[in-house]
């Protein structure tokens, strides 16, 4: 496997993967896919969907080799939770 290296800052890869997804990708997975992982080209937009970061990248890198992927969760803020989880219905 070729070690893909980064063509673009991070703040230009966050800024472009934010704007695809709530431009372009947000409107076709809000609905149906809470909580699932979307994994995006940030060049071409290209996207895939899946339960975890890895599976959605995979997805992704199978067809676009040399994506460069930025990973948002549908529905929330970020990616990934850090710390305890709240019970349901606790505050």
């Amino acid at each position: 496997m070729a070690n893909r290296q980064p063509r673009l800052g991070k703040e230009e890869h966050v800024r472009l993967g934010t704007k695809m997804y709530e431009r372009d990708v947000r409107p076709q997975v809000e609905k149906t896919s809470q909580g699932k992982i979307v994994a995006i080209d940030v060049e071409t937009g290209v996207f895939e969907v899946a339960e975890d970061t890895l599976s959605a990248s995979k997805r992704l890198l199978a067809h676009h080799p040399d994506a460069q992927i930025w990973c948002v969760r549908v529905g929330h803020r970020g990616v990934h939770r850090f710390g305890p989880r709240s019970s349901a219905g606790s505050i």
